[in-house]
């Protein structure tokens, strides 16, 4: 491996790594112009509910569970990674805009799937670029600059919607239509992001042993059924946002929180792939699933805007301790050769049980409330937590 790739520092990162970090910048910015007004504009513009903003992320998420599967596969043979990432986002920049000029619910949750689609044909191979592009010891810190720079973009998306709406009186729908100018810039970048990405040379064939890195042992796949299960049990996130709006958050001020959130994530992502080198993968997850089981909890427990904006703040933590940590563990576990089509199952996996456990959470906040929608989430990812706890304890 290249210096470069013991990365003391985000600036050590190989240039393919920092390139990819400024594409999910963008394209993140376009993405979240567009997510915090999605319950504004179903159940106040489109008269939908609660059952419908779960079904949003679950159907899409399931949707692009198909692809991700095919894109995983795909993406062990090298030819196909660069049109898939760079498809991958031109679906998305094309698409998203296109919300802002729906005129009923089900074209809203349709063109989010579609959008999801793009994002199912990109993740699988960029992935794979940036855990080939860095030596184990330092793959939690590439990952976790990765998501950094996402929710970067994610927390100036947010920004530059609210400031769209403040300071041009511009509606909900008219701001979503300026999603299409960072999504583009995204693509171009993308395009001139993968030109940089190594091609592998004699990759193993696809019986290759999986990597060993700190924390994972590759007999030992439990690890990966209870990142499936935290997907199921964890509350979908625009139902975080519709819960503020139930707590009385003004409009105007909730994609402020979404983004004062992402910002959380964006200082918290890469000491969240420190930790994750240090102690491993499985035990840094389990921190994650507790901080999620405290978090939902406040919200369950929240009486008025400034604690429910302190809970919301709790899960920038949550994602700091699991997202990087999952793709590391992810890519010890597939092993190079076939690590392509291990992040496909990985992201398939997380989508579809995303979907059941979206509908239902959704379902539940709809019937019984918020506050019991919420209190169940916590409680049944606390439980999680603590089957990892025994998981972890049990490493030889």
């Amino acid at each position: 491996m290249p210096d470069a790739d013991r990365a003391r520092g985000w600036r050590d990162l190989p240039p393919v790594v920092r390139a990819l970090g400024a594409v999910s910048f963008l394209n993140d910015l376009a993405s979240e112009m567009v997510y915090p007004l999605l319950p504004q504009l179903l159940t106040r513009g489109l008269g939908a509910g609660a059952l419908a903003l779960g079904a949003l992320d679950g159907v899409a998420d399931a949707v692009s569970s198909v692809v991700k599967l095919g894109a995983g596969w795909l993406s062990d043979h090298p030819r196909w990674r660069r049109p898939l990432i760079v498809g991958g986002y031109l679906v998305a920049a094309v698409t998203r805009p296109l919300t802002g000029l729906a005129t009923a619910a089900w074209q809203v949750v349709g063109l989010r799937a579609t959008d999801r689609i793009g994002k199912g044909a990109r993740n699988p191979p960029r992935d794979a670029v940036i855990a080939d592009a860095v030596d184990p010891a330092v793959r939690g810190r590439a990952f976790g600059f990765h998501r950094a720079m996402d929710h970067a973009g994610a927390a100036v998306g947010p920004l530059v919607a609210g400031g769209l709406m403040a300071g041009f009186a511009l509606g909900a729908q008219t701001v979503i239509l300026w999603s299409v100018v960072p999504g583009v810039l995204a693509v171009g970048l993308a395009a001139v992001a993968v030109r940089q990405s190594p091609t592998p040379r004699g990759a193993p064939p696809a019986t290759a042993p999986p990597v060993e890195v700190e924390g994972v042992s590759a007999p030992r796949s439990s690890m990966i059924w209870l990142v499936m299960a935290f997907a199921a049990l964890r509350m979908p996130e625009t139902l975080f946002l519709l819960r503020l709006q139930d707590l009385g958050v003004a409009a105007p001020l909730i994609p402020v929180l979404w983004a004062a959130l992402h910002v959380v994530r964006t200082l918290a992502s890469y000491p969240g792939g420190w930790v994750s080198d240090r102690i491993g993968p499985p035990a840094t997850m389990v921190v994650g699933w507790g901080l999620y089981a405290i978090a939902s909890g406040g919200m369950a427990l929240a009486v008025g805007p400034w604690t429910a904006t302190l809970a919301l703040l709790g899960l920038g933590l949550v994602t700091a301790c699991t997202e990087s940590p999952e793709r590391a563990l992810i890519a010890a576990w597939g092993g190079r050769g076939r690590r392509g089509r291990g992040f496909g199952v990985y992201h398939a996996g997380v989508g579809m049980a995303a979907l059941p456990g979206g509908l239902a959470l959704g379902a539940l906040y709809q019937w019984e409330g918020g506050t019991v929608a919420m209190a169940g989430s916590a409680g049944l990812v606390l439980l999680l937590a603590l089957v990892g706890v025994a998981v972890v304890a049990r490493r030889p």
